[in-house]
């Protein structure tokens, strides 16, 4: 039963944040910086969180052990949200989405190497074959408008790994024993106060007042992320990291669908090889360690 909540609960966690390139890019379009579209997105979204927290009779006393490991999976969660939008500002977002959904591999490798879990050559296999895959999506019209090619790819892959890490976190340190709304409120909390500090100490924080751009930070700190976050903790505590992982892979499709629709990014032959061998290659993984 608890194996099904999970699967439920990573299939709501992906398709909503799958949104979130359509709603990013479109504040990023209208002039907001990086900073002051997750300032927003992260700062509505735990506001929301803590209220439904509090009305829930959820208790936020942390002891200070348990803050220590928050504040890093915060920071972790921070760097790969930022980078993400870093990525969506200079490559194409379905490719940027594309490279993120590679975690999954992150995931398997880091259980492999460093948690005594079963070391396998599929893995190895998957881990060329999503390389391979990442090659040809490189060698697509991949190019944001005005975009850095070199810059939106790095910033991709340090997501890759920086999700890696807090989806492990969450499974494998005391954040497990966190309740889900509890620990999303704080991660997103201290979050908000990183691209807060970020955000004044460049351009500043531009206050919004129109209903139209109101809508779409709704959009993006709602479902795109209050839902999508509460529900990935959810989904790894009861499906596991790495099933939730190949879960995810209506994030990159939703990205891919929209980036092509609403922004008229190219979608080549080599990106769609590209994305099928990524796909492939995280499928192996799970299926593989399914079995096991």
């Amino acid at each position: 039963m608890n194996r099904i909540k999970g699967i439920l609960y990573a299939a709501v966690s992906s398709s909503t944040f799958g949104l979130a390139p359509f709603f990013s890019i479109t504040l990023l379009l209208a002039g907001f910086s990086a900073f002051e579209v997750l300032s927003y997105r992260w700062g509505v979204a735990s506001v929301v969180l803590t209220a439904f927290g509090l009305f829930s009779g959820c208790s936020f006393r942390l002891s200070k052990k348990d803050f220590g490991v928050v504040f890093l999976l915060s920071l972790l969660r921070a760097v790969t949200s930022f980078s993400l939008i870093i990525a969506y500002q200079n490559i194409a977002s379905g490719v940027a989405s594309t490279i993120h959904f590679m975690y999954p591999l992150a995931v398997a490798l880091a259980m492999m190497f460093f948690f005594q879990e079963k070391k396998s050559l599929w893995v190895m296999f998957a881990v060329l074959m999503s390389l391979l895959g990442a090659a040809l999506l490189s060698l697509g019209e991949l190019d944001a408008k005005n975009g850095n090619t070199m810059i939106g790819l790095v910033a991709a892959c340090v997501s890759v790994f920086s999700y890696a890490g807090y989806i492990i976190g969450v499974r494998t340190t005391r954040a497990v024993q966190i309740n889900s709304t509890v620990l999303t409120c704080y991660v997103m909390g201290l979050g908000t106060l990183f691209y807060l500090i970020g955000a004044f100490s460049t351009s500043g924080l531009q206050w919004v007042t129109d209903g139209y751009t109101w809508l779409i930070i709704l959009g993006l700190a709602l479902p795109a992320t209050a839902i999508s976050n509460i529900t990935l903790v959810q989904a790894i505590k009861y499906a596991g990291p790495t099933l939730t992982s190949i879960l995810g892979a209506m994030e990159p499709l939703t990205a891919v669908v929209i980036g092509v629709l609403v922004f008229k990014e190219l979608f080549t032959v080599n990106s769609a090889i590209g994305i099928l061998l990524i796909l492939m290659a995280v499928s192996i993984v799970v299926f593989r360690r399914q079995k096991s």
